[in-house]
């Protein structure tokens, strides 16, 4: 089970698979790491808060 020991695979030269995206495009919303685990956690709270104060009505 040796693939990749077997048969001849030219791979172009190059950036070897890597993509650079960063100098492609760059998005007009802009958060910070810490700004987007603060909105996760509000949205966690929100759904618990809501859990537990509202009671849907029997069917």
């Amino acid at each position: 089970m040796y693939f990749m020991a077997k048969g001849n695979i030219n791979v172009p030269a190059g950036f070897g698979g890597l993509v650079r995206y960063g100098e492609e495009y760059e998005s007009k919303l802009m958060l910070k790491p810490e700004h987007v685990v603060i909105l996760i956690a509000l949205v966690i709270i929100f759904v618990i808060i809501l859990k537990l104060f509202w009671t849907l009505p029997a069917a």
